[in-house]
C-alpha cells in the first residue's frame, strides 16, 4: 500500500478541543428541562417558514416545531453512518500515527453519544405534539444505502454534514433568541463537538483521495451525485409527511393552492437545511476543487442544479 500523507498537527488540536468542549447529557444539556411548546424550535433562517406570510403565527410555531423534530430525526440516522465510516477509516493509522487514531476514536465516541441524545430528544417531543408524525427511515438501513458507495464519495457526503452544522449554529439558531431554550441547548453543545468533526474530513478525504487511480475518481464522484439524489429522495418523501402531519392538526383547512405552497416551502427548507447550505460551503467547495477535475464539478453542480 503507497505511504499515506498524515500531519500530525491538526489532529492533536482537535484532540485538545474534544477534551475542552467534552459535554454530559443530562448534566450538560437537558438539566431536567422541557422543550418549550410556546416558542419555536427552528429559526426562520432554517425553517423558511416566514415565506409563508399565509400561515398564523401559531401556525407557524407548530410546523418549525415540526421541521425541528425532524430535523433532529435526521440528525439521529445520518450519524449512524458516519460512526461506521469514521471507525473504517481508522484503519489507516492502526499501526501509524496514534494521535490521528485517538482524534478519530473521539469523533466516533462523540458521534455515538450524538446518537443517544438524538433517540432521547425524539422520545421528549413526541408527547408534546399531536399523534400521527411519521419518521419511517430506518438508520441501519439508511446506512448500508450509503456505505454501499466508495469511501471517497462517503466522506464527501459526510464532510458537507459536517459543515453545514455549523452554518445553521452559528449563522441561524444561536443569533435567535425565541426560540425553545433547550431546543436551543441540544444544537449549542452538538455544535461544540462538530466543529472538530469537520476538520478531521478535511484531513480524511485527501488522504482517501491519494488511494484513487483517475478511474475510481471518476466513479467516486458518481457515487457522491447518486448519494445527494438519494438524500433527496428522502426529502421529498419527509417533507410530504410532515406537511400531511401539519395540515391535519394545525385546526383548520388548507385550499390546495395553500397546501401545495406549504410543500414547495417545507421541501426547499429540506433541500437547503441537508444539501445546499453544506455543499455550497466556501471550504466545502475548495476541498473539492483540490479533489477533481473541472469536469467532474460540473457533473456535480449539473446534478444539484436539477435538484432545485
Amino acid at each position: 500500500m503507497q505511504d499515506l500523507q498524515v500531519e500530525t498537527v491538526p489532529y492533536t488540536k482537535c484532540i485538545e478541543i474534544s477534551k475542552k468542549v467534552r459535554w454530559d447529557i443530562d448534566k450538560d444539556v437537558i438539566r431536567g428541562r422541557e422543550f418549550d411548546f410556546s416558542k419555536k424550535f427552528l429559526p426562520d433562517g432554517i425553517s423558511k417558514i416566514d415565506k409563508l406570510n399565509f400561515l398564523t403565527k401559531d401556525e407557524q410555531r407548530f410546523l418549525s416545531q415540526i421541521q425541528g423534530r425532524t430535523y433532529a430525526n435526521m440528525f439521529g440516522f445520518v450519524e449512524r453512518f458516519i460512526v461506521a465510516k469514521i471507525m473504517e477509516i481508522s484503519r489507516n493509522h492502526w499501526l501509524g500515527d496514534q494521535i490521528a487514531l485517538e482524534a478519530l476514536v473521539r469523533f466516533c465516541d462523540e458521534e455515538l453519544k450524538h446518537q443517544e441524545l438524538f433517540r432521547r430528544i425524539e422520545l421528549m417531543i413526541g408527547p408534546g405534539m399531536p399523534p400521527g408524525y411519521t419518521f419511517r427511515w430506518d438508520p441501519n438501513q439508511v446506512a448500508a444505502a450509503v456505505l454501499s458507495k466508495s469511501t471517497w464519495a462517503v466522506l464527501g457526503l459526510v464532510y458537507q454534514i459536517e459543515l453545514f452544522t455549523q452554518t445553521h449554529y452559528k449563522e441561524s439558531i444561536e443569533p435567535d433568541e425565541n426560540l425553545s431554550e433547550l431546543y436551543k441547548d441540544l444544537f449549542l453543545f452538538h455544535w461544540k463537538e462538530e466543529v472538530t468533526h469537520a476538520l478531521m474530513d478535511e484531513l480524511e478525504w485527501p488522504i482517501e483521495d491519494q488511494k484513487l487511480t483517475p478511474y475510481e475518481r471518476e466513479q467516486a464522484v458518481t457515487e457522491l451525485i447518486e448519494l445527494v439524489s438519494d438524500v433527496d429522495g428522502i426529502l421529498q418523501a419527509q417533507a410530504a409527511a410532515d406537511v400531511e402531519y401539519f395540515s391535519r392538526n394545525c385546526g383548520r383547512s388548507f385550499r390546495e393552492e395553500e397546501t401545495k405552497k406549504i410543500l414547495t416551502a417545507v421541501l426547499a427548507a429540506y433541500r437547503w437545511q441537508y444539501i445546499f447550505s453544506g455543499t455550497s460551503h466556501h471550504r466545502f467547495a475548495a476541498l473539492l476543487n483540490n479533489l477533481t477535475t473541472e469536469g467532474q464539478r460540473q457533473r456535480l453542480n449539473e446534478a444539484l442544479a436539477a435538484i432545485k
